[in-house]
């Protein structure tokens, strides 16, 4: 399965973010997206998302058998730096409707799905206003984990995690990828060169592929810094 996209274009007021984007995302692979701020990679990936209409372009599935698929809310998931949840539910009573309107048969004790998230027992029955950030990202992560879109678009997930819950997304993320196909937006180089197996660089409009090669040399933050600087 690939995720093709061709020729996209977005503007603003006539200020162009996106130029002719065009790429091929492969199944099985955890691709890095790097940019400057602004850069435009929030606006790619609710382009991806379906939030924002982008102004030209195709974005389509395609299967091994050369079968498109379009994109839709089913194979499709966006992982917020800030998530938005019913801050009037637990975190308990959020899932379990969560499973229930998405008819996602309940395989074994709820309880196993937070326990892949590393959330107490405790903390599931508390209301989700009272979660600090990083675990209203858990909950988040945790429908993701549930739903297993084809396509997951995660941007800076991992920023309000502790070191051992991250490390632990981290593994779970690697054990995903081989059904899915996984953009991991991040401003953080050395945990893109940890979890991803490609980075592509959004720079002028454009997607630019990083040579393999390149990723663990000694110089390659240098040499990242330095093409985002000629932006």
């Amino acid at each position: 399965m690939k995720l093709v996209v061709r020729d996209l274009n977005k503007s603003y007021d006539e200020n162009p973010v996106l130029k002719d984007l065009t790429f091929t995302f492969e199944e099985g692979k955890i691709y890095g997206l790097l940019g400057r701020n602004g850069s435009g990679k929030t606006t790619f990936f609710s382009c991806l998302d379906d939030l924002i209409p982008y102004d030209s372009g195709t974005i389509y599935l395609e299967h091994d058998d050369g079968s498109q698929e379009a994109l839709s809310d089913l194979n499709v998931g966006l992982v917020l730096t800030e998530p938005k949840l019913p801050e009037f539910l637990t975190g308990y009573e959020f899932i379990k409707s969560f499973m229930e309107i998405c008819q996602i048969e309940e395989t074994g004790n709820i309880d196993d799905y937070f326990k892949q998230i590393a959330l107490e027992e405790s903390d599931q029955h508390k209301l989700i206003k009272d979660y600090s950030m990083g675990m209203k990202n858990k909950i988040q992560m945790l429908m993701y984990l549930i739903l297993k879109p084809k396509v997951l678009l995660l941007d800076e997930p991992l920023t309000s995690f502790d070191v051992i819950v991250a490390s632990e997304i981290k593994e779970i993320l690697k054990s995903l990828k081989h059904d899915h196909i996984l953009l991991f937006s991040t401003h953080i180089l050395e945990l893109a060169t940890n979890l991803c197996d490609e980075i592509v660089i959004l720079n002028q409009g454009n997607l630019e592929l990083v040579d393999s090669d390149m990723i663990h040399t000694a110089d390659f933050e240098e040499r990242i810094v330095e093409i985002l600087k000629n932006e």
